[in-house]
């Protein structure tokens, strides 16, 4: 497989213009910058030694002299090498004649990977000889002096696509991975849509792009945060598991639209499809509702979109919390493929099938069905994506992988019920989201049934995004948490006091980039899309973190390492 020319059309072909919607999404001033953008085509050869990179060269260039810089992806009975950089691969002829022994050499002896930099005339292949399936293959490069640069050692395992690596070895050798053409596109074309999100929100947008600190105080319920100690005895930070807090307070600033592509943390111990430290793309305004928040996400994806995928087509659909929960069995539908989850239960009203009459009687008691289309076997009973799993394996195509079918989810409940204790309440989405404005009666006689003002965007069955409008009322804000969440008012103090102080109306929303780009990619996994991830175990095995510290590098931290003993790890076992 060849290393594609892709870079240049991907900073082309991000600015192409959208399907047109019923309401602009922005006006004139995104029609200026998409001429400018069209304008201009990054230059790659600036500043360096180099003239060109190894995947830009065409006929048109033939009878230039030029310098490239690169790696030896393979060479052949020593009489030419193919030269890899970032942005392609181009042939290179080894000169054969006695006056040229030392360059020879050079790209000779020099191992496959080696770093090497040569210089030479780019001229054409002979006929017949051209390479439809490479964007360089009717050119070669015609060396006159070569230097290497950096010799490579055997390699662990060979950079090409159609080697099979395990993904232990992959992390181990990341820098080695990052050189393949599919980790090279994922990692560019996630910075192409940053920046893309960039210019739309910033300036297209007014939004104001705000660092927000890491080092925070913990926060009461949601996921588990790492702990880092300080030098006060017993006192600790923690890492945010988002900046939820700070945008909340930036809005009460008067900073009215901020931004920011955010570094999150979580301690969740052993999640396949979860990092323990992540990015999403934080937003917040103030003086907007649901609706606005969801036209604003709408248009961002469309703008930020690559070329080559099929258009976003906007306003997504939405369904409420309830209708997916009764139609696809979940909160976070994959909504390419149909099979839903059908109510029967007045066919079988009168029937005399005892565990279908046990059903009926008791409360809420229903009896649902899984329409299969052309079904070889009974799937009754199992899970709707179970379903398709078996049927995929079996042929029946369900979910096009090309297809993006998104789709809003909106109406969750403010709270559910502790599993640890069901008469006791947490928070569904976290405790500054706002109930519903007809549901806020029921905080005080049935919180269970109020809704929440909370909205997921899912994506082919992921959840790429959770934002909610907030509660901006202090008094409202203590009594769910002091009353009905039993939580302790005092470590959110500073926010509630915030909130006495002329705080307005605002809501926000968080896009998951590792999760989007995933799913943009057609990356197995998000650590597929992220330069140097951790394991699922959450070490890093390339430089064997976490790690140990030693105990005088603990003591100002007023920190005692205990080890459990021999008997207690056997217990443990």
């Amino acid at each position: 497989m060849y290393f594609p020319s892709w870079l240049s059309q991907l900073y082309r072909g991000l600015s192409r213009p959208i399907r047109r919607t019923t309401q602009p999404i922005w006006g004139s001033l995104y029609r200026s910058l998409l001429q400018s953008s069209q304008r201009r085509i990054p230059e790659f050869s600036s500043f360096v030694v180099r003239t060109n990179t190894c995947g830009e060269l065409r006929s048109s260039h033939l009878g230039q002299e030029v310098t490239l810089c690169g790696w030896i992806q393979y060479r052949r009975q020593n009489t030419f090498l193919v030269l890899r950089d970032f942005d392609g691969l181009v042939q290179v002829i080894i000169p054969q004649d006695e006056s040229a022994a030392s360059v020879k050499k050079i790209l000779c002896e020099a191992p496959v990977e080696s770093v090497v930099q040569v210089s030479g005339t780019v001229i054409s292949r002979p006929a017949g000889q051209e390479n439809p399936k490479m964007p360089t293959g009717e050119i070669e490069i015609k060396v006159k002096t070569a230097e290497l640069l950096n010799a490579c050692k055997k390699l662990p395992f060979e950079i090409k696509n159609f080697v099979k690596k395990t993904e232990a070895l992959r992390l181990q050798y990341r820098y080695l991975d990052l050189r393949s053409f599919q980790m090279q596109y994922n990692l560019r074309l996630r910075s192409q849509m940053v920046m893309k999100m960039r210019e739309y929100l910033c300036n297209l947008h007014g939004f104001v792009d705000i660092e927000t600190p890491t080092l925070f105080k913990r926060t009461p319920g949601g996921a588990k945060e790492f702990l880092v100690p300080s030098r006060e005895p017993g006192k600790f930070y923690s890492l945010p598991q988002s900046p939820q807090q700070f945008k909340q307070l930036l809005m009460v600033g008067g900073l009215d639209r901020y931004f920011q592509v955010a570094r999150c943390y979580r301690d969740e111990g052993s999640r396949p499809d979860r990092q323990p430290e992540f990015t999403q793309i934080d937003i917040e305004m103030s003086f907007v509702d649901q609706t606005g928040i969801q036209s604003l996400i709408e248009g961002l994806l469309q703008y930020s979109w690559p070329n080559d995928k099929d258009p976003v087509v906007v306003p997504f659909p939405t369904m409420t919390f309830a209708e997916v929960l009764a139609t696809y069995g979940t909160d976070k539908p994959d909504t390419r493929f149909g099979m839903k989850i059908i109510d029967i239960s007045d066919v079988f009203r009168n029937t005399e099938i005892g565990f279908l009459q046990d059903a009926l009687s008791k409360p809420h008691g229903t009896v649902k069905a899984i329409c299969i289309p052309e079904g070889a076997c009974s799937l009754l009973g199992k899970l709707r994506l179970e379903c398709a799993d078996l049927l995929e394996t079996r042929g029946v195509v369900l979910r096009d992988p090309t297809l993006f079918s998104f789709l809003w989810v909106v109406d969750f409940p403010l709270f559910l019920p502790k599993e640890e204790n069901p008469r006791e309440l947490e928070s569904a989405h976290h405790p500054f989201t706002a109930p519903h404005p007809s549901d806020i009666h029921l905080l005080y006689t049935e919180p269970k049934k109020a809704r929440s003002q909370h909205y997921d965007l899912v994506l082919n069955g992921n959840e790429i995004g959770g934002g909610s409008i907030r509660i901006h009322n202090a008094e409202l804000q203590r009594y769910i948490l002091a009353t009905l969440l039993k939580e302790d008012v005092k470590m959110l103090s500073h926010l509630l006091q915030a909130l006495d102080y002329g705080a307005p109306p605002h809501g926000g929303i968080a896009l998951g980039l590792d999760r989007l780009i995933c799913l943009v990619t057609g990356s197995p996994s998000i650590r597929d899309v992220i330069a140097f991830p951790k394991s699922f175990r959450g070490h890093d095995l390339m430089s064997n973190t976490p790690d140990s510290v030693p105990p005088e590098e603990l003591k100002p931290y007023h920190i005692r390492v205990s080890k459990p003993t021999d008997s207690k790890a056997e217990r443990a076992h």
